[in-house]
């Protein structure tokens, strides 16, 4: 699969049909919102003509810094990258364990094992789709040295438990907030609980940007210095290099661009749980509560909803069934990380992590995107309830 398909393959902007009238994610609209302002600031970057780090990297740093309620962000190329910067910066090493759930994308545990560390798989909670951290302390060795949670689709894995068994065995906490920017747990902001917070401004995110982009959130001074070095091949002068480091800079375009968006996030994060919430009603109205399972929505948790996944029998049938219709749905996430054959040679099985395996054959995401309108809502559940009934009627 060529790269630009591969990157598709994570921002299905209009997955099914090119023709469908209801996407998983219309980043036209939201570019019509703030069309100007985005010009402007691109304009802007263009006039300087200072691409690479510079005053606009700074500002968003600051920004960023402020925002989720930490003392340091460092800017890098990549949500990826931001994985592997904070576990470079932190020390892990080769034969190192980490710690982190399979329900995820491929880079957590691909950060790992590129340092050549061993990714240490838990399994999941069948409801948050989170680590379930009751099984954390079972999977310490004395290789241990991180746990990886990651604060699935906006939801905030539960913090208290994995602080607390990280503090207990002197282990460091990354946390793998790529979905998640603006969510809470409890009153305290994902990215400024663990020894630092990864994010993505993939263009799907709920703070994308045109293009890749990443920022590491810290309070602990040395890690902020380590980080600003090795993001610049290990340099903090020209062509001396203190430590072995790699190219992962955020672009100055990007910057200027996030700092727009980042302006409207919250009001972003409202739309987005707000349709949230008008799903529940309508797949209520329609008597679907008990056919599906939705999100789960604790009261620990301000969950952002990157993406609004339910649990659906007949999975794979009810996405074709919507895709003929025009609604494009994705699949987050078709198999665990446990299971994938880039993870082969660490010895999982299938049946290893039940909960996981369970979730990947029935998860499916809806459009929640904060523009879409009560009437594409409705067409939704309308078209699964449809659905539903159909192989009721079936059956008799």
């Amino acid at each position: 699969m060529p790269l630009d398909a591969l990157a598709q393959a994570e921002l299905p902007v209009s997955a099914g049909s090119s023709s469908a009238n209801i996407p998983l994610l219309d980043l036209r609209a939201q570019f019509g919102e703030i069309r100007n302002e985005l010009l402007d600031a691109v304009t802007r970057v263009l006039e300087s003509q200072c691409f690479i780090l510079g005053p606009e990297v700074d500002a968003l740093e600051r920004e960023v810094a402020e925002y989720v309620g930490v003392e340091f962000a460092i800017g890098c190329a990549s949500g990826s990258d931001a994985l592997l910067l904070a576990q470079m910066a932190i020390g892990i090493e080769s034969e190192d364990e980490v710690i982190t759930t399979p329900f995820t994308f491929g880079a957590t545990g691909g950060s790992i094992a590129r340092l050549r560390a061993r990714p240490v798989f838990v399994d999941i909670h069948p409801d948050t789709f989170n680590i379930d951290e009751r099984q954390l302390e079972a999977a310490i060795t004395s290789r241990s040295r991180a746990i990886m949670p990651v604060h699935l689709f906006g939801l905030p894995a539960n913090m208290d438990a994995v602080l607390a068994v990280a503090r207990k065995h002197n282990l460091a906490v990354i946390e793998d907030a790529a979905q998640a920017i603006g969510a809470r747990w409890k009153d305290q902001n994902i990215g400024s609980l663990g020894t630092c917070g990864c994010f993505s401004f993939f263009p799907s995110k709920n703070l994308g940007g045109a293009g890749d982009g990443g920022m590491i959130t810290t309070n602990d001074p040395q890690l902020a210095q380590r980080l600003r070095i090795l993001r610049v091949h290990g340099t903090r002068k020209k062509y001396r290099y203190e430590l072995l480091g790699i190219n992962s800079r955020i672009d100055a375009l990007q910057a200027a661009i996030l700092r727009v968006k980042l302006r409207h996030l919250d009001h972003w994060t409202d739309g987005r749980r707000r349709n949230a919430e008008t799903y529940r009603k309508l797949f209520a109205e329609h008597q679907l509560t008990e056919q599906l399972t939705l999100p789960c929505a604790p009261e620990t948790s301000f969950h952002v909803y990157n993406q609004f996944s339910v649990r659906a029998p007949q999975r794979d049938e009810l996405r074709e069934y919507l895709r003929d219709l025009g609604i494009s749905t994705e699949v987050y996430y078709p198999s665990p990380l446990h299971l994938e054959p880039a993870f082969a040679y660490l010895g999982y099985h299938d049946g290893d992590l039940p909960n996981a395996e369970a979730v990947c054959r029935e998860v499916l995401s809806l459009p929640v995107y904060p523009e879409l309108t009560l009437d594409r809502q409705q067409a939704v559940v309308a078209a699964i309830s449809r659905f539903y009934q159909r192989g009721t009627l079936k059956g008799n």
